[in-house]
C-alpha cells in the first residue's frame, strides 16, 4: 500500500467512493445528491492537501487536511477520511489518520479536530478514541441521519506531538 498526494486527475477514481458515502447520508454532512463537480471542489480544491491510499494502482481510500478555522484558529487542522466499501475492515482509516497526523505536524499544525462525527458512526468514534482523540463537545441532534433521524454529533480533538 502506498499513500501519496492526490491530484485533480485522481478525482475520477475518488468520486465513486465519495458518492457512495455522501449518498448514504449516515456519516458525512454533505448533501446526499452532491454533484461530482461540487464534490471535487470540497475534497480536492478547498483543502490544503488531499491524499490517496492505493494498492496495485487502485485507490482504496482518501483523506484531506485543511485548517479548521482561519486566522487565530489556523494552528488546528481538520481532516476527513473515506474508505472504499470493498477495502473496509483492513485498517485503512487508522493508517490514514496516523499519516495525516504526521503531515499535520510537518505543516505546522498543533492540534487536529473533527467537527461533526455522527454518534451513530460507532466504528469511527471508537477508532478516533483509540488514536487519542477526546470528545470535547456534543452537538445535540445536529446530524440528520438518513435512517435514524436526528442524532448527536461529536466534536473530537487531539493535541499533536
Amino acid at each position: 500500500m502506498k499513500i501519496r498526494q492526490a491530484t485533480c486527475a485522481d478525482f475520477t477514481a475518488i468520486w465513486p467512493i465519495f458518492h457512495e458515502i455522501a449518498a448514504a447520508g449516515d456519516s458525512y454532512g454533505y448533501a446526499t445528491d452532491v454533484s461530482k463537480q461540487e464534490a471535487c471542489k470540497l475534497w480536492i480544491e478547498l483543502p490544503e492537501k488531499t491524499f490517496v491510499v492505493e494498492q496495485n494502482g487502485q485507490i482504496l481510500g482518501t483523506y484531506y487536511i485543511k485548517p479548521n478555522q482561519a486566522g487565530p484558529g489556523s494552528h488546528v487542522c481538520n481532516c476527513g477520511y473515506m474508505v472504499a466499501k470493498n477495502a473496509r475492515g483492513r485498517g485503512l482509516a487508522s493508517i490514514m489518520c496516523e499519516h495525516s497526523q504526521k503531515i499535520a505536524i510537518k505543516l505546522g499544525y498543533q492540534a487536529m479536530q473533527f467537527n461533526f462525527v455522527a454518534i451513530t458512526n460507532e466504528i469511527a468514534v471508537s477508532l478516533w478514541k483509540k488514536l487519542g482523540f477526546k470528545t470535547v463537545g456534543v452537538l445535540p441532534k445536529a446530524f440528520n441521519h438518513s435512517s435514524q433521524g436526528k442524532v448527536d454529533a461529536l466534536v473530537m480533538h487531539k493535541f499533536l506531538d
